[in-house]
């Protein structure tokens, strides 16, 4: 959705071309395509269209041609510079923009160094004639044209429009993306580049971010607010609880964006819990913050979760380590699940999940352990399990009991002395004394986010069920809330990447509770 169709006052336009069939069938993700439009909108340029082609030199044509029709001043391509006979991106290129191409000797030599050096360093193998004629094809340069040099073995290229031509001019880059950003500070200083985006006024972007609020609510905000929110392109996207807002705009247009924020803030100061950091960001900035370390312990959920804890750079100073023990067998060598436990509970139970947590922070001590059986009923679990427990969470030893009921644990705590901490599954008869750390260091509450009942025996999850998953997981957020104060949002995020159903209750930044009741995400 958006409340004005285009970007007023950027001055210079760009089109992308991203080749290959790879990409065009889904066998290769276009990483590619992005990270271009948001280098340019840095730069201010607007970027109106990506298109993705498949290796036929026809498609690529159409492309440029559509591009160059739609007032774009600069069109990038990706892809195609390699040695095989589907690499003809470099010959299109040169042939729409009315240039012949030519074998560059000089190019030729140092492409065929940089294949020695390759070949050696990797033992590759290959016949000495094959090589060159893939070496000459990648020096095939249209007159005219600035080279880039290679990164990997292809070089790119800047190609004007030759004489007496109209249209923009085509910067061409190379498919691998390590090999497409080195070369993106060349391609840029090039004169040609240059001149076609003379004139690029800065590109604003700023992003808000709700959680639990519909896209439908905030469009009808808009809609009140429309008549003052003249030169914003206001774009937003739903994935599951999270609503992300992205508004571009000039810098003439820098009042009305805080007249935007300033209508965000009042409407919906209970759900916005982020001005552009992303979750992870708030995750990693709430463990570092607090000198926290955390270790994880999955079953079902097979990694992902250490793997989204470890995805930013620098996470080794919170992010201690993770095992992943899917079989029970690994549960029991690796983390020291009893046998026992296992056989009466089942694998996916609430008492696994907390000895699963266990498990990790008796090796690594840290101040936070989450171990994560997960959602999905897998062949041989017992189906008759009442509870399928997604993850759980636990402080480091201060010499306080841990709760093990492995129910909804309720807080926050209060207070300087010992806290009670009380559990829904028996009205808080197993409430814990939990003393102060003597050490000084603030611990949260041992936490097992619970899934909910299991409502059908195919492993499928019922409307039921997933109101309860919201009930109990959300009630779990709520006690993290108090140690993460303003922040406590973001334990959604794991609930989330966990594959969880439906959030049904939406936790404000106090901590409170607010039944909202069930809601798909």
């Amino acid at each position: 959705m958006g409340v004005a169709p285009r970007v007023v006052g950027v001055s210079a336009r760009a089109g992308i071309v991203v080749t290959g069939t790879e990409v065009l069938t889904g066998r290769v993700a276009d990483r590619n395509g992005p990270w271009l439009a948001e280098q340019l909108r840095l730069l201010g340029v607007d970027v109106g269209h990506i298109v993705v082609v498949g290796d036929r030199p026809e498609d690529l044509r159409a492309a440029l041609s559509f591009l160059a029709g739609t007032g774009a001043t600069l069109v990038i391509t990706t892809g195609g510079l390699g040695p095989t006979a589907d690499d003809l991106t470099a010959e299109v290129v040169g042939d729409v923009q009315g240039r012949s191409s030519s074998v560059d000797a000089e190019l030729e030599r140092r492409i065929a160094a940089i294949v020695e050096r390759l070949a050696a360093r990797r033992g590759w193998h290959s016949a000495p004639a094959a090589t060159a004629a893939g070496v000459r094809k990648q020096a095939r340069v249209p007159a005219g044209a600035t080279v880039l040099e290679p990164i990997g073995t292809a070089p790119g290229l800047v190609v004007p429009p030759g004489e007496g031509r109209d249209g923009p001019t085509v910067v061409v880059l190379p498919g691998p993306p390590s090999e497409l950003q080195g070369m993106w500070p060349a391609a840029v200083a090039a004169p040609a580049t240059s001149a076609a985006l003379a004139g690029a006024q800065e590109l604003r972007q700023e992003t808000v971010r709700l959680w639990g609020t519909l896209e439908a609510q905030l469009a009808a905000t808009l809609r009140a607010h429309e008549q003052e929110l003249a030169g914003l392109e206001i774009t937003t996207c739903l994935r599951d609880g999270e609503l992300e807002i992205v508004t571009r705009f000039p810098a003439s247009a820098q009042a009305a964006y805080e007249r935007l924020s300033a209508v965000l803030a009042d409407d919906y100061a209970t759900t916005l819990f982020s001005t552009g950091p992303t979750l992870d960001e708030l995750v990693a900035r709430g463990f570092l913050d607090r000198g926290w370390t955390v270790a994880t312990a999955e079953s079902c959920t097979g990694g992902l979760l250490a793997g989204r804890l470890t995805e930013r750079p620098g996470s080794s100073a919170w992010v201690l380590g993770g095992v992943t023990a899917y079989a029970n067998s690994a549960k029991q060598q690796l983390l020291g699940v009893p046998a026992e436990m296992l056989a009466e509970h089942g694998a996916v139970s609430p008492e696994v999940a907390v000895a699963l947590a266990e498990g990790p922070d008796r090796g690594s001590a840290p101040t936070s352990a989450w171990g994560s059986p997960g959602w999905p009923v897998p062949a041989g679990a017992r189906r008759t399990s009442p509870w399928a427990p997604c993850t759980s969470a636990s402080p480091a030893p201060t010499g306080g009991r841990r709760e093990r009921c492995g129910s909804r644990a309720r807080g926050p705590p209060s207070g300087n002395g010992p806290s009670r901490w009380r559990c829904t599954c028996c009205a808080g008869r197993c409430s814990v004394a939990r003393p102060p750390d003597p050490t000084g260091r603030d611990h949260s509450a041992t936490v097992t986010f619970v899934n909910g009942r299991s409502g059908s025996t195919s492993g499928k999850t019922t409307n039921s069920s997933r109101a309860a998953t919201a009930s109990a997981m959300t009630d779990a957020a709520s006690t993290l809330a108090a140690a993460l104060p303003g922040r406590c949002r973001q334990i959604q995020l794991y609930m989330r990447e966990l594959r969880v159903g439906s959030i049904g209750r939406e936790v404000s930044r106090s901590g409170r509770v607010a039944r909202r009741g069930p809601r798909p995400c």
